[in-house]
């Protein structure tokens, strides 16, 4: 599957402001205030822009920070690893493979196995369960 390329102008027509600001201009939503960052709700969290499986549930823990936090994506090739030196720091920038989406960064001090923390916005995901309507439970 190849880029998914869009115009900012496309962008805002599917994005909230703070998920186009947060997603497509490398924001940051702020600690402690986003989505995802307590919930426990089994499922797949995908981008919020093109729906790309990008982390488990299994693999989120609480680390502390105020943001999601995952050890591992879903798989190596759907986050792409870019290096960030904005605001006087020395980073490891994550976007989607498919869209460039800004999920966040990665930080090399999570819990084993892969010590990694994939800590992203909440804002660029989008948590898809696994929970079926009572018309699938009672056919």
């Amino acid at each position: 599957m190849g880029k998914l390329n869009k115009t900012d102008r496309e962008w805002q027509r599917e994005l909230s402001p703070e998920e186009f600001r947060i997603t497509r201009e490398k924001g940051t939503e702020p600690a402690f205030t986003g989505k995802y960052w307590n919930t426990k709700q089994e499922g797949t969290y995908v981008c919020r822009c093109c729906g790309t499986p990008l982390f488990s549930s299994t693999t989120k823990y609480d680390s502390g920070c105020g943001w999601p936090s995952f050890y591992r994506p879903v798989s190596s090739s759907v986050v792409e690893e870019l290096p960030d030196t904005s605001h006087g720091m020395v980073r490891t920038e994550i976007v989607c493979h498919h869209c460039d989406a800004h999920l966040g960064h990665v930080f090399p001090d999570g819990p084993e196995p892969t010590g990694l923390r994939y800590c992203v916005n909440s804002a660029s995901l989008e948590l898809q369960t696994q929970e079926k309507t009572d018309e699938e439970t009672y056919p």
